[in-house]
């Protein structure tokens, strides 16, 4: 057995039945707690984002967004959708969308959750996530589930979405961009060929990253603020001219996004358990790269929230719960459309990662396809390298809670870090994604346990603030 077969062995017990109804139950019993919050709240949400905040902390309400949306928006929006559409069929969208529904109301509680139970440290800076939400809502016999998230969660920022399938991405997008016939070859490992574009951007990229993550928070923050909005609008914008030249092709889309869903079309010429395999594999890929990109659910998210300016949990919970419908709803959407407008021969053409989206918007967009590759390239290579230092953070503080605050380990991982990010790009696209996938449902699991033993606390505080404040103040 293969090293890959075995990865994906362990995959789909990770991302088995049960972690998948574990996901769904959780988003679906905090939809209901919560009165449908993701419904009713969500252009009070949007309005909240851009409030001033007051309270203690050390972040805005936006700058905590724009942390959380750098970790979030990335190559899971580009790559991500491309490998679920590839592995799943197209019905892998459907999926998507769906858990980001319920993982909506997912990301409003997890993140509410952890302002509510946040640790102001006595130097004031504050540490908070699900490892104290799990240990001071559930109490200290819980403790064992607390270290067990946060382990998966230094083994995510390290092994996972944090740097292995951020730096392939952005060197892959990069290849595709000035090198996609590799004429150049840098050298070769284990019979693949690395270009001198592979090389010299991964160099690049692993220097920017050192020069940001040493900085801490803060500098992370601030690039996120300035990068985040700018590379959205410029991927949404790109997107949007996609869909607006094909609009009459959009109905069309949808339709075989639902039949490949439920197996409808391998009805007409396959036996009960080859459909039932078709819509498990649609689910898998759907779900399983839905978690990647928004990370509800994943307790990734709370982390930056917790160091929100603020005393009101639910008003940090209604600001990151816009993140889910950014990330998701908006972006992954244009991503996925786009793949399935351009028809199965680009689909099913051999192409992965960012050479099938960018190959998908080329068709589509129709001319020679440079510069929609290279507006692509760039998009993904800003929105990885904010992915590569938000997660920096996360691991970091999920580490601190390991280490009771033992900075000299953090600054050891902080290299350990950057190098994972090194040898990121000569790592197999397959390899990369499925570790990623194995570390997050790991990573889901102590996290939404807590969501769903706590369900009734996010229901009480939620109450109680809309009855204190029923309009925006």
């Amino acid at each position: 057995m293969s090293f890959n077969d075995l990865l994906v062995k362990i995959d789909d017990v990770v991302w088995g039945i049960p972690t998948i109804v574990l996901i769904l139950v959780t988003g679906l019993v905090l939809t209901i707690r919560t009165r449908g919050i993701q419904f009713t709240k969500l252009g009070r949400a949007f309005k909240t984002i851009f409030r001033k905040n007051e309270g203690h902390g050390e972040l805005s309400g936006f700058a905590a967004l724009c942390t959380a949306l750098s970790a979030t928006i990335g190559t899971g929006n580009i790559v991500g959708v491309a490998t679920a559409i590839l592995g799943g069929g197209p019905g892998a969208l459907f999926w998507m969308w769906f858990a980001a529904i319920l993982g909506t109301a997912t990301k409003y509680a997890e993140c509410m959750l952890a302002i509510k139970y946040r640790e102001v440290k006595p130097d004031g800076t504050i540490l908070g996530g699900p490892f104290y939400t799990i240990e001071k809502g559930m109490g200290k016999n819980w403790k064992w589930l607390a270290v067990l998230f946060a382990i998966f969660g230094t083994l995510v920022g390290l092994f996972g979405i944090g740097t292995f399938t951020q730096v392939n991405g952005i060197t892959g997008a990069v290849q595709n961009a000035f090198d996609p016939q590799k004429t150049s070859i840098a050298f070769s490992l284990f019979g693949i060929d690395y270009t001198w574009a592979t090389v010299i951007s991964g160099i690049i990229i692993t220097v920017c990253v050192a020069l940001v993550i040493i900085g801490g928070l803060k500098r992370i923050a601030k690039v996120a603020e300035k990068i985040v909005p700018a590379m959205a609008i410029i991927y949404v914008f790109l997107g949007l001219s996609v869909l607006i030249m094909n609009a009459t092709k959009i109905p069309a889309a949808f339709a075989l996004i639902f039949k490949s869903a439920f197996g409808f079309q391998a009805i007409a010429g396959g036996a009960a358990g080859f459909v039932l395999k078709q819509i498990m594999d649609s689910m898998q890929k759907g779900i399983a790269r839905g978690i990647f990109s928004n990370e509800a659910g994943l307790g990734s998210a709370p982390i930056a929230a917790s160091a929100v300016q603020t005393d009101e949990p639910v008003e940090q919970g209604l600001v990151n719960m816009t993140g889910t419908v950014i990330d998701t709803l908006i972006i992954c959407t244009m991503t996925g459309l786009s793949i399935v407008i351009a028809g199965g021969d680009v689909w099913n053409s051999g192409l992965n990662g960012a050479a099938l989206t960018a190959a998908a918007f080329s068709k589509v967009l129709g001319g020679d396809g440079s510069s929609v590759q290279f507006l692509l390239m760039l998009c993904l290579v800003f929105f990885a390298f904010t992915t590569i230092l938000g997660w920096d953070y996360y691991s970091e503080r999920c580490l601190e809670y390991l280490t009771k605050g033992n900075m000299a380990v953090v600054k050891v991982y902080r290299w350990l870090y950057i190098l994972a990010v090194a040898i990121g790009p000569y790592m197999t696209i397959s390899a990369v994604w499925t570790i990623a996938d194995i570390t997050n449902g790991l990573m889901a699991i102590p996290n939404c346990i807590s969501l769903l033993v706590l369900s009734g606390i996010v229901a009480k505080e939620t109450k109680s603030y809309f009855d204190r404040y029923p309009t925006l103040k």
